[in-house]
């Protein structure tokens, strides 16, 4: 947790910090990532950062939340606004469609997404993948209920696995794109959003089969 001192800054001198913080920890991850680098670009002294934080890992912490938070309220924004007169299978393409668009659109919090998924220790990675879980096993078991009430998806679906499912599916596709080796299936490397399309609803289409009801 941030000090109070922390939360007394300018906002737009906090903003300039934890941009510069996304920058550095999406580029080079939690362990080589540079505090000086950080107080650097932000244009405050290295001591600064430990009157607003313990230590490193409390301030990787935050980031990683701040950036989970942001992803969150956003997407809750666009899917807010899209069609929900259509099948389930369509909007969730519609909503992955939304997903690939969002990663392509905010590159530091595409790079902080990267650097909590793909941290190599496994304490770090825990505490720093909590608020990212969060809102996904918040945010998919109520949009699931909303299409089960409509009749579109199965009424026995099993909401943990559905969301666990999908909680596998959605870094994939935000990271796929951008980073080497992780997609050697659906040939999303260097793609983009609007080239990721069809593959991303072929690919939702081919999942549907586990949400809908059986005829």
């Amino acid at each position: 947790m941030p000090t109070s001192t922390w939360f007394r800054l300018n906002p737009v001198k906090r903003e300039r910090i934890l941009e510069a913080a996304q920058r550095e920890f999406g580029t080079h991850g939690y362990s080589t990532g540079s505090l000086n680098t950080i107080a650097r670009e932000a244009d405050i002294a290295k001591g600064s950062l430990f009157q607003y934080f313990e230590d490193k890992l409390e301030f990787f912490t935050y980031v990683a939340e701040e950036t989970a938070r942001r992803i969150h309220d956003e997407m809750e924004r666009r899917i807010a606004t899209s069609d929900f007169d259509q099948s389930f299978t369509h909007w969730l393409g519609d909503v992955c469609c939304m997903w690939a668009d969002y990663f392509a659109e905010h590159p530091l919090e595409r790079g902080v997404t990267a650097a909590i998924n793909l941290e190599i220790d496994n304490a770090v990675r825990a505490l720093v993948r909590k608020p990212s879980n969060h809102y996904y096993m918040r945010t998919i078991p109520p949009l699931t209920k909303v299409w089960r009430e409509r009749g579109e998806v199965r009424s026995d679906l099993d909401d943990d696995a559905a969301t666990a499912l999908l909680m596998l599916v959605l870094p994939h596709l935000a990271l796929a794109p951008y980073y080497d080796g992780v997609d050697p299936i659906l040939g999303l490397r260097g793609m983009p959003p609007q080239e990721q399309y069809p593959i991303i609803r072929a690919f939702v289409a081919n999942l549907a089969p586990l949400f809908e009801p059986k005829h």
